[in-house]
C-alpha cells in the first residue's frame, strides 16, 4: 500500500511542479498570516518649534513619524524613533540621535514639574536655545509622562540596553523574538501658515492741563516662548509683566477719575504681540504711529517708555537701558524715584541700572525697549533678571504649576521659574509709587521720601494680580497659537477697555514677498504606539518558510527514495541461523 502511495505522490509532483505550491502555500499562508497590529497606547505629542525669522529657519522641519522605537542605549539609531526621558536627557545624547540620522526624537516630560530637581530643570532650560539654534530635519516631539508611556519606555529601554552585552547570534535571536513599538503620528507634513496676524492692543488715559502734554508709555508683551509652542505658558515671562500692566492701568484710572488727582501726563498702555519674535508687534505699532499717521501721542512729547518683563520673582530689580539717562530728563527722574522708593520702603530689594548698547548686527534684540531706542524714543525695561541671556525668559519650564498654598506665599516653591505673588505685588507697588512720584512731581514738591500713595482703597490687589497670572498661564500663548479671535486677545481687550479709553487693536502680517517671520502648522498631534515584531522577524520568518517549503518539495519529489530509506532503517533485523 505504501509503495503505491509513493508512486502516486512521486508521479504527481514530478509531472506538475506548481501543484506543490497549490497544495502547500495556502496552508502556510493561513498559518503564518500576521494578526492586526495592536495599538498599545494613544497619546498627545507636541512638536518642537518650526518658524522662519528674517529668512533664517529655526527648529524642526518635519512632522511625519512612522518608525520603530529605540532608546539612546541602542547601538543603531538610524531611522528609529529615539525615546528619552527628561531626567536622563542630555545634549550629547540628543546630538548622537541626530548624527545617526534617527527617524525622530520623542522627549518624555514629567507631569509634575515641581518634583523635578532644580539642576535638571536648569540644564534643560539652558539646552532649549541650543536645540532651536539651527534647523533640524528630524521631527522632535514632546510628550507628557503617563503610566502607559512609561511602560513603553521601560520595555524599549530593556530591549535596547540588553543588546550591548550579547553575542551576535544572541542579539539576532533577541531582536527577532522581542516585541517592539511602532510610533506613528496621525497628522500630515507641516506647511507654512499664510496670512497669520499678530495682534497687539493699546489704550490710554488722557492727561489734563493743555494740548502738548508729555506721554508716558507702559509696555508688556503677552506671548510666551519655549522649545515647543503648545507647552509654552510663560508665567514669569511674561504673564507677570502683563498682570502688572493691567494693575497699573486699574490704579491710575482711579487717580485720573478725580479732578484733584488728574495729572498733566498722558498715559499710554500697550500690550504687544510677537514679543518673542523680535518684538514684531511693537515694530509695526511704531511704524504705524511714527510713519503712517500725522497725529499720534508717540510723535509729540514722549517722556519715556517703560517696558515690563519678568517681574514675578527675585529680590532684585534691574533697569535695562540702551543709553544712560541724562540728568534733568523725565527718564532720569524715574530712575531716581525707583531708587528712592526701593531704598525707603523696600530695603531688601537690590536696585541697579544695567547699560547695554543696541547691537543691530544681532538677529534678535535683547529687550523690548530697544525697539523704541532704534526710533530714538527714550525707553528702558524693568526686570528682576540681570541679563537678557538667561534661559528662563524662553523656556517651557516657565510654568505656574505650584500648589495653592504657595500661591499665597506659603508652601514649597516649584522647581524652575515661577511667579511669587508676594514679590510680584511688591514690584508692582514699587513701579506704581515711582510713576506716581514722577507724574505728580512729588520729590520737587518736598513730599516725604517714605510717602505711600497706594494704600487702603488704592492699594495693589494681590488677588487680582494672581487671578490674571493664573488665567494667562492656564493656556499656551505662543505667537503661533494666538490669533485675532483668541480668548487671550478678547479678554485682554475687555480688561483694558474696563480701565482705559480708546482701546484699539493693531495687526501685523508678514510681507508675502519678503516675510520677516513665517509660522508653520502641525504643532500638536496624536501619536500611536503599536506593539509589533521587528522587521528582522519578518525576514527570518520568510527564510524559515522558504526552507520548510524547499524541504517539503525535495521530500515529495523523492518520496520513493525517502520511503525506502525510512523502511530500511525501521525494518526489524532477521536473525540468521
Amino acid at each position: 500500500m505504501f509503495e503505491e502511495a509513493s508512486e502516486v505522490f512521486d508521479n504527481m509532483f514530478k509531472s506538475s511542479f506548481p501543484l506543490t505550491f497549490i497544495v502547500f502555500i495556502p496552508a502556510v499562508l493561513i498559518l503564518v498570516s500576521p494578526l492586526p497590529a495592536e495599538a498599545a497606547h494613544e497619546f498627545t505629542v507636541y512638536r518642537m518649534q518650526q518658524y522662519d525669522l528674517q529668512g533664517q529657519p529655526y527648529g524642526t522641519r518635519n512632522a511625519i513619524l512612522n518608525t520603530e522605537a529605540r532608546t539612546v542605549e541602542a547601538e543603531v539609531l538610524s531611522r528609529r524613533c529615539v525615546i528619552m526621558r527628561l531626567p536622563d536627557f542630555s545634549y550629547q545624547e540628543y546630538q548622537k540621535a541626530l548624527r545617526q540620522s534617527a527617524g525622530a526624537v520623542v522627549i518624555i516630560l514629567p507631569k509634575n514639574m515641581s518634583a523635578v530637581p532644580q539642576d535638571i530643570v536648569q540644564q534643560f532650560m539652558e539646552l532649549e536655545p541650543e536645540m532651536l539654534a539651527t534647523e533640524t530635519i528630524v521631527p522632535v516631539y514632546f510628550a507628557m509622562e503617563d503610566n502607559e508611556l512609561l511602560s513603553i519606555y521601560t520595555q524599549t529601554l530593556t530591549s535596547s540596553s540588553s543588546q550591548g552585552s550579547l553575542s551576535a547570534a544572541e542579539v539576532l535571536l533577541h531582536t527577532a523574538t522581542a516585541n517592539g513599538f511602532q510610533m506613528v503620528t496621525s497628522g500630515s507634513q507641516s506647511k507654512a501658515i499664510s496670512d497669520w496676524a499678530i495682534t497687539s492692543l493699546e489704550g490710554r488715559l488722557a492727561g489734563v492741563g493743555g494740548e502738548d502734554l508729555p506721554t508716558i508709555v507702559v509696555v508688556a508683551h503677552y506671548d510666551s516662548f519655549g522649545v515647543a509652542p503648545w507647552l509654552s505658558y510663560g508665567a514669569d515671562s511674561n504673564a507677570s509683566g502683563v498682570s502688572m500692566l493691567l494693575e497699573l492701568a486699574r490704579l491710575f484710572s482711579k487717580l485720573y477719575t478725580y479732578k484733584r488727582t488728574h495729572a498733566g501726563y498722558n498715559l499710554l498702555f500697550f500690550v504687544s504681540g510677537g514679543g518673542k519674535f523680535n518684538y514684531q508687534g511693537t515694530k509695526r505699532w511704531l511704524e504705524d504711529n511714527l510713519d503712517h499717521t500725522d497725529s499720534s501721542l508717540l510723535q509729540d512729547n514722549v517722556a519715556f517708555v517703560l517696558c515690563l518683563d519678568t517681574l514675578g520673582n527675585g529680590d532684585s530689580l534691574h533697569l535695562h537701558v540702551s543709553k544712560p539717562p541724562k540728568e534733568g530728563t523725565p527718564q532720569y527722574f524715574l530712575l531716581k524715584e525707583l531708587e528712592l522708593v526701593v531704598a525707603s520702603q523696600y530695603p531688601e530689594v537690590k536696585f541697579s541700572m544695567v547699560h547695554k548698547k543696541i547691537n543691530l548686527a544681532d538677529d534678535m534684540l535683547a529687550w523690548e525697549h530697544e525697539r523704541f531706542g532704534i526710533r530714538r524714543l527714550p525707553a528702558f525695561t524693568l526686570s528682576h533678571l540681570p541679563s537678557h541671556r538667561l534661559a528662563q525668559r524662553s523656556s517651557i519650564m516657565d510654568v505656574r504649576s505650584v500648589s495653592p498654598s504657595s500661591r499665597h506665599g506659603a508652601g514649597e516653591p516649584t522647581a524652575g521659574p515661577h511667579v511669587d505673588m508676594q514679590k510680584l505685588s511688591r514690584n508692582t507697588k514699587v513701579v506704581a509709587e515711582a510713576l506716581a512720584r514722577v507724574i505728580y512731581n512729588l520729590t520737587e514738591k518736598g513730599a516725604p521720601r517714605d510717602l505711600q500713595i497706594f494704600t487702603e482703597q488704592m492699594q495693589v490687589q494681590e488677588e487680582q494680580l494672581s487671578a490674571v497670572v493664573d488665567w494667562l498661564t492656564a493656556q499656551p500663548r505662543a505667537a503661533q497659537l494666538v490669533d485675532k479671535d483668541s480668548s487671550v486677545v478678547t479678554t485682554l481687550e475687555y480688561h483694558l477697555g474696563h480701565y482705559l479709553k480708546d482701546v484699539k487693536r493693531h495687526y501685523v502680517k508678514a510681507d508675502k514677498r519678503d516675510p520677516e517671520f513665517v509660522f508653520y502648522d502641525q504643532l500638536k498631534q496624536t501619536m500611536n504606539a503599536y506593539r509589533v515584531k521587528p522587521a528582522i522577524f519578518d525576514l527570518l520568518l520568510a527564510v524559515c518558510i522558504a526552507a520548510y517549503l524547499g524541504m517539503m518539495y525535495l521530500a515529495i519529489r523523492n518520496f520513493g527514495v525517502l520511503y525506502s530509506v525510512v523502511r530500511r532503517i525501521t525494518q526489524p533485523k532477521t536473525k540468521v541461523h
